[in-house]
């Protein structure tokens, strides 16, 4: 195994973390990463229970003098997003993650980095390693397929656990105290096409350089999103010129704001020269609309051969419908919150489009911290895409976490962390769902922050790891457990 981390401090949190990055651990596929935390467990002779959705549960006895004090569990989820750059030649399924670190900054070479969420399992196996830290009782609960809907946390049985305080590591900005979350769902619309023979000449439209992003904590940069782009570059197209559409794709999570899309068409010779003059111009538009927000997008029209040929094409009332679902379904923030100024109600992410045999799907991330409103934009979804003539299912739905006004665990984090560094760390709510509402939904009296060091770009092949941030956000963590002696 590689040491690339070897060095940094706090030295058994990145020895972890590096353990972990070298184990394959892609949503679904989190076998391995689960009998190793389980083995951990085993070889420090830990209480340890593992599910069959692979959820492991750690327990700790309370060091001398801490017995009375309140059970505290230390929650995160294993899975990780798994994207990469086009370029790069990577399999998420067998390969180790290839670190690198640059200054302050730990990441992977052209893919996610995983420290949404590895980085919490690497500071919980550090806490349970170290005899020499003073703390209650200790239950770490370690989740999978967080990403894809928190089926780990959906399942996960919680009537032998005793925690009365739960910190959950997946935020990933330091001196950010999270009190509340969005709930969500993913959301799924497919649209039968039928095929014809046309002739013509073969192209390709990609959309490609966006920044991307998580389609919650991100949804309020003004980001563009592939998906949209392209249907909206067809569009154009189609108001003036004959095109036939043979495939469309984009995006790869629902949950990450899609960087590249694609599409196959045909057109007529004679409407090639303007077919690029519509690009050039739409092309311009963009880098206006999204020049500060997303400059480096790339719209490009490929043409892969001047000879006509027959090529199989979208039947043209087919096509109509899926670019009438690209333009004119919601996307993006739906509504802001009125009793958090700042804060991003409801939103929704068209992260996956795919051309499917003899179908067309359409994939997104729906989020609220209201149920009415998710289920609105779900009956939003449904209507149209039944309308269209298409299917329309949700699955993954999970309660959004509610903000309790009497909290004691985040008074116990906000006067340490104000005590340690000097600043007051910010009260928040987050856009973006945690499993905090599924846990608190099946333990109502438990008391919950969420906390975590500086990761950036997470979601995204740029996600980087800030190691000051980790030193003190471990720091953190360990103080806050030395404190709660009853």
């Amino acid at each position: 195994m590689s040491e690339v981390l070897k060095g940094l401090e706090p030295e058994r949190v990145f020895h972890y973390f590096e353990e972990i990055c070298g184990i394959p651990h892609g949503s679904g596929n989190e076998k391995a990463i689960s009998d190793y935390c389980v083995a951990f467990a085993k070889s420090h002779d830990l209480w340890v229970r593992q599910d069959e959705a692979n959820n492991v549960v750690i327990r700790k006895p309370a060091s001398a003098g801490y017995e009375n004090a309140p059970v505290v569990m230390l929650q995160g989820h294993m899975d990780m997003v798994c994207e990469k750059n086009s370029d790069v030649d990577f399999d998420f399924e067998k390969e180790g993650l290839r670190l690198r670190v640059d200054g302050d900054f730990v990441s992977a070479d052209g893919t996610t980095l995983g420290g949404d969420d590895g980085i919490a399992v690497a500071f919980a196996l550090a806490i349970l390693e170290d005899d020499s830290l003073e703390h209650p009782e200790l239950e770490v609960v370690i989740t999978t397929d967080e990403e894809v809907g928190m089926k780990g946390a959906s399942v996960l049985d919680v009537s032998d656990l005793k925690a009365s305080c739960l910190l959950n590591l997946d935020n990933e900005s330091e001196g950010q105290i999270l009190t509340s979350c969005a709930g969500g769902m993913k959301s799924r619309a497919s649209l039968p096409v039928r095929f014809v023979g046309w002739e013509g000449v073969g192209a390709e439209l990609k959309i490609s350089g966006l920044k991307g992003g998580h389609s919650g904590a991100e949804i309020h940069c003004g980001r563009a999103n592939a998906n949209r782009l392209l249907g909206r570059f067809l569009f154009e197209l189609n108001k003036e010129l004959n095109v036939g559409v043979c495939e469309v794709s984009g995006g790869m999570k629902d949950n990450a704001i899609p960087r590249e899309a694609q599409a196959k068409i045909v057109l007529r010779p004679e409407d090639v020269a303007r077919a690029k003059e519509i690009r050039d111009k739409f092309a311009a538009d963009i880098q206006d609309e999204f020049g500060v927000s997303d400059s480096r997008i790339r719209i490009e029209l490929k043409i892969e051969s001047e000879k006509e040929e027959e090529f199989k094409i979208f039947h043209p009332a087919d096509m109509e419908r899926i670019l009438f679902m690209f333009v004119q379904s919601p996307n993006g923030i739906q509504t802001m919150s009125m009793e958090l100024p700042g804060l991003v109600e409801s939103s929704l992410n068209m992260g996956i489009v795919r051309t499917e045999g003899d179908e067309v799907s359409f994939c997104w991330a729906v989020r609220s911290s209201k149920k009415s409103l998710k289920f609105y934009i779900s009956d939003q979804l449904a209507y149209m895409t039944e309308f269209l003539g298409g299917t329309y299912s949700y699955d993954g739905e999970y309660p959004h976490w509610s903000y309790r006004s009497h909290s004691p665990i985040r008074e116990t984090v906000a006067a340490t962390y104000k005590e340690l560094f000097g600043k007051d760390a910010n009260i928040e709510a987050i856009h973006a769902g945690l499993e905090c509402g599924l846990i608190s939904e099946k333990m109502p009296d438990l008391d919950i922050v969420a906390m975590g060091p500086d990761i950036f770009d997470i979601h995204t092949p740029d996600e980087h790891l800030s190691i000051a941030s980790v030193q003190r956000t471990y720091r953190l963590i360990r103080t806050i457990l030395s404190r709660m002696k009853a």
